[in-house]
């Protein structure tokens, strides 16, 4: 499709219900250059606010998403398909990563460097106007884990969120205003990615550009983007592996594993979607698998009890359900609702050939494939073969292996006996096509500062 041929209205849909729940705008080109250039105009008074000052505007933009988080979780159950549980602990991490980054006005500190002849000095300067693209996925903490560094460090900020979930990124700027950020140090545009996205790559005075998505929009961002010079965060895609050794605690490895990968609906760039399990007890793991399989609870998002809502549309539901081909071992599914949202049930495949489709690409979808190894140098082979390097867990009882295998795996985020991915005061980002840079914790100021370097000279 043209850019020409794209809807100038997009109807926001619920996943659970099929009911269009709002119609919102698409900027054009003409209306993205505007925002731009109001953050532009703006970044000059918001570089130059006192740190503390700056620092005291993003703890009340903090306190007020603080206040709005019902309301916040809310939306995104509606938009998104999340279950109430998950959006309101990703309203919370919005909130936490907001208040984590407005400390680090007062600390973006610079060094002082011996040289003969004088003093030496650097400085951590803004970049200027940063341009955010977010993924439909996660539409909430994602928006803020770029947006709060970036204000932190003195940039401004244009935020596109995805086409289908713009609903809270909308809710979240109209939160900074009223929490007193300036106009246009944040402002949120939803959009069409080849027009929006495109124009934050190509736009000179956009410098540095985010990017949570597609490994293929990934590399054309990247590509776009090197023509000016301009720096990108990307965060990709993953093919994740949930490693499971003999000497593990089978019980609480099977018990955890299906919400490492059905949680969001699969819908994560971190779901460990490869289970590999050592070939002495991959019988006794499935059998303790089934049960936890059968148990997840699949259904209306609104409800505290459900724990795996809806595929986010209809065109994506078709994309995962043609991954479930006649040639694919189906071991075990479990159960979702008939009738209207676009539901899938939790899927586990075994026995699988590493070589298949279902293995080595990104489903994206409750869709889990399960495979023996041998030793630990086979268990290494299997989850290194794949382009991604995001993410993935070990479990295993044995401290010495536990370390030998998160060194020996090619992957930027990884858990033992655990499946956490995510804390705000940690980096986050993957290795190899999983993207660039890293998000969260202090290494993000970083990728939205340059150093400058001042020499003053002593002598007369």
């Amino acid at each position: 499709m043209s850019t020409a041929e794209l809807a100038d209205r997009f109807e926001v849909v619920n996943p659970a219900t099929e009911e269009v729940i709002e119609t919102v705008a698409m900027a054009g080109v003409a209306q993205t250059d505007a925002a731009i250039a109001r953050a532009k105009a703006a970044f000059e008074s918001w570089r130059r606010i006192a740190p503390a000052d700056r620092a005291r505007l993003l703890r009340a933009f903090a306190a007020a998403v603080d206040a709005d988080r019902e309301n916040l979780a809310q939306l995104e159950v509606a938009n998104a398909g999340h279950t109430i549980g998950n959006a309101r602990w990703e309203a919370g991490n919005a909130r936490d990563v907001i208040e984590y980054y407005a400390a680090a006005p007062e600390r973006l500190f610079g060094r002082q460097i011996p040289v003969a002849g004088g003093i030496d000095v650097t400085f951590q300067e803004p970049l200027g106007v940063v341009g955010v693209i977010v993924p439909w996925n996660f539409p909430m903490p994602i928006a803020a884990w770029a947006l709060a560094p970036a204000l932190a460090a003195g940039n401004t900020v244009v935020l596109k969120p995805a086409e289908l979930t713009p609903l809270t990124a909308l809710r979240l700027a109209e939160l900074a205003l009223a929490a007193g950020l300036p106009e246009g140090v944040f402002q949120v545009l939803p959009g069409h990615g080849p027009v929006v996205g495109r124009r934050f790559v190509t736009h000179p005075d956009v410098r540095k550009v985010v990017f949570t998505g597609s490994t293929r929009v990934g590399k054309e961002i990247a590509a776009g983007c090197a023509e000016q010079v301009k720096p990108v965060t990307l965060e990709l895609g993953g093919k994740s592996a949930n490693i499971v050794f003999a000497d593990a605690d089978l019980a609480k490895a099977a018990a955890s594993a299906p919400y490492a990968v059905f949680d969001n609906a699969g819908q994560d760039c971190c779901a460990r979607s490869r289970i590999l399990v050592q070939q002495d007890v991959l019988e006794e793991f499935l059998a303790l698998l089934e049960p936890a399989v059968l148990g997840v609870k699949v259904g209306d998002p609104r409800l505290p009890e459900t724990e795996m809502g809806p595929l986010i549309s209809a065109a994506h539901h078709a994309r995962v359900s043609s991954y479930l081909t006649d040639d694919v071992s189906v071991h075990l599914q479990g159960t979702a609702p008939d009738g209207k949202g676009f539901w899938f049930p939790p899927t586990v495949l075994a026995p699988v050939d590493e070589r298949s489709r279902v293995f080595t690409e990104e489903v994206f979808g409750p869709v889990v494939a399960v495979l023996p190894f041998t030793d630990e140098a086979d268990a290494l082979r299997i989850a290194n073969a794949t382009e991604y390097g995001l993410s993935g867990s070990i479990w295993t009882r044995d401290l010495g292996r536990a370390l030998r295998v998160a060194r020996g795996v090619e992957a930027g985020n990884l858990s033992v006996n655990s499946h956490s991915s995510v804390r705000y005061s940690t980096p986050f980002g993957g290795f190899k096509q999983s993207g660039l840079g890293r998000e969260l914790g202090p290494d993000a100021l970083n990728a939205f500062t340059e150093t400058k370097n001042v020499f003053i000279s002593t002598e007369e």
